[in-house]
């Protein structure tokens, strides 16, 4: 435990009372309402980690609504969604991110010239479940559906921040430790072993400029959990690729002061894990690629940097030393707390990772725009009432699980694969 800060501010976890802080920010939400966006695939239902979320979130009277933006191949998953959530004692809202009646309206959007139907994947589900969330809530927490260490003082660290008005902050982002508990090791791979050495690499070969130190500061820079406020959520451009995580703080980096920004100590931590994957376009190697050209390109937009062949081979070289050194001193630190730590797994990975640097690079020489989703307030421009309508779709939709005479649930029995029309829950039903 230390009381270091950075550049930006760093909430450390002291042994706070938790209870404090709830209380206080069950008051602070009659001013500003918050909610907790979750965006998922049905297939993280089958799992014991958004149980335990949704399990967790019926005690957070702080939260006042909750967005799920979910991927769901069919009709009956995303029936099977809501049912899940309906017991939440929150306002809930289970976005069908690729039913009919969302598509039709990305459609419509489409047709009058921008294109959100490109963007498949989990940034075009953040980026709904966004414009959704800031009808509601003037302060909103992001994570992750597969968090198995999940608690209440998650979205409470991350909201409580944004609430307090003395603080004056606009965002907030998660930091812990990953460590498994069965076996108890280290995890975070990407961050450990790849964007560590890499930031450091980068700053040997292009100077320390303002981007990389302020990237530095971030003590878990590819944490999912984040809070932002709503004014900020509808100025963000989202990342489209798996360099989610760190785009968006660049998108910070470019929109809020360094003295609004926080981080904040989530403790210990651990979610479902990728594999490193066969190739550089699978697993945690397509993240590195992703990662390492939003990387160069915010560092070619922001800091004006020539990044060419040779700078990237001096890059890798730069990387391979620090990546050593780097799990040499994961290693003391592993076997002095008692965790496994496979010293021979762990450069194997690494070296896997230095390979990415030079594809990765080349890639970007030859490509250097990136996929991002254009922000909220540009959609709004094009489409004045697209989240009026994108919270009518949401509604009807989840009407129609109560309705099993409508399409495009319709039953031939009278049930909705479980659900009674005759046991509604008291859906929340959009205002414009």
């Amino acid at each position: 435990m230390d009381y270091k800060q950075e550049r930006i501010t760093t909430i450390h976890d002291f042994g706070s009372d938790l209870s404090r802080l709830e209380e206080r920010s069950a008051e602070l939400t009659r001013d500003t309402p918050t909610a907790v966006l979750i965006p998922s695939l049905y297939e993280e239902l089958e799992r014991p980690a958004l149980t335990r979320i949704r399990d967790h979130l019926q005690d957070c009277a702080f939260v006042n609504t909750v967005i799920v933006s979910l991927y769901a191949d069919t009709a009956e998953q995303y029936v099977k969604a809501v049912e899940f959530f309906r017991h939440l004692p929150q306002k809930t809202h289970i976005i069908w991110e690729n039913g009919p009646r969302v598509m039709a309206l990305l459609q419509d959007l489409k047709e009058q010239g921008l294109d959100i139907l490109a963007h498949r994947g989990k940034g075009r589900a953040v980026w709904l479940g966004l414009g959704l969330a800031t009808l509601h809530a003037g302060a909103i927490a992001l994570h992750d559906a597969d968090i198995m260490t999940y608690d209440r003082s998650y979205p409470l660290k991350l909201l409580f921040p944004l609430l307090e008005p003395e603080f004056g902050l606009a965002f907030t982002k998660a930091y812990y430790a990953r460590i498994s508990h069965e076996p108890r090791k280290l995890n975070g791979r990407v961050t450990r072993l790849f964007v560590a050495p890499l930031l450091h690499s980068l700053m040997d070969v292009w100077g320390h400029k303002d981007y990389l130190c302020y990237l530095s500061a971030y003590r878990y820079p590819l944490s999912g959990e984040f809070a932002l406020t709503s004014d900020l959520a509808l100025t963000t451009r989202i990342p489209a690729n798996w360099g989610l995580e760190v785009g968006l703080l660049a998108e910070v980096y470019r929109n809020v002061a360094l003295k609004r920004i926080a981080q904040v100590d989530l403790g210990t931590f651990d979610h479902k894990h990728q594999s490193v994957g066969e190739s550089p376009n699978q697993g945690l190697q397509k993240m590195c690629r992703d990662i390492l050209q939003s990387l160069l390109r915010t560092l070619t937009e922001t800091e004006q940097v020539v990044i060419g062949t040779d700078q990237l081979r001096s890059l890798r070289i730069k990387f391979r030393r620090e990546a050593q050194d780097l799990a040499r001193q994961y290693f003391v630190d592993a076997k002095f707390n008692g965790l496994q730590y496979d010293r021979h797994k762990e450069e194997n990975t690494l070296e896997r990772f230095e390979e990415v640097i030079i594809n990765a690079g080349e890639e970007y020489l030859q490509d250097p725009t990136g996929t991002e989703i254009p922000d909220w307030t540009r959609a709004l421009a094009v489409m004045p009432d697209l989240r009026q309508r994108l919270g009518q779709a949401v509604t009807d939709d989840m009407q129609d699980v109560l309705n099993p005479s409508s399409p495009p649930f319709a039953a031939s029995n009278g049930q909705v694969h479980g659900v009674s029309a005759n046991n509604p829950k008291d859906f929340v039903v959009l205002t414009q």
